[in-house]
């Protein structure tokens, strides 16, 4: 597939994040995927996937880019930009946020293989959404 093939698969995944329809995952996705993001102690494959969008996407579901740049080659695909959105409040990495808005950095890494995605990575600027939400001290200015 070429660079802008995968790149529209890519963009499909992420529009259905924001939705809950995974009825597409199995169509996106490989069986066997690697989700990088997942927890060590999370089921791996398109299972684990599915089971993260179902019980922790429902928190994340007002997350949209607010700035984004995708670049796509050969099978990866990395979008980088800034994701914000309302968080509903609870516990995010152990830390227990408060409910309000934040924006944080953002990247998406992707490996796409015969027209799926084989592999996934996400980094994100937890700090700075924790620091916003109020469930860590900001930095002190003197």
């Amino acid at each position: 597939m070429t660079s802008e093939a995968n790149k529209q698969i890519v963009e499909r995944f992420d529009a259905m994040l924001n939705t809950g329809d995974l009825t597409a995952l199995e169509e996106l996705c490989a069986p066997d995927m690697t989700n990088h993001a997942l927890r060590p102690d999370r089921q791996q494959g398109l299972e684990g996937t599915r089971e993260w969008l179902a019980t922790e996407g429902p928190k994340f579901r007002s997350f949209r880019w607010q700035r984004l740049q995708v670049v796509a080659e050969d099978e990866l695909v990395v979008q980088f930009g800034v994701r914000g959105g309302e968080w509903p409040g609870g516990t995010i990495r152990g830390f227990d946020a408060p409910a309000g808005p934040y924006a944080r950095d953002t990247a998406f890494m992707y490996r796409v293989t015969d027209g799926r995605i084989a592999e996934r990575w996400a980094v994100n600027d937890l700090l700075t959404m924790l620091v916003q939400l109020g469930a860590v001290p900001g930095p002190v200015v003197a």
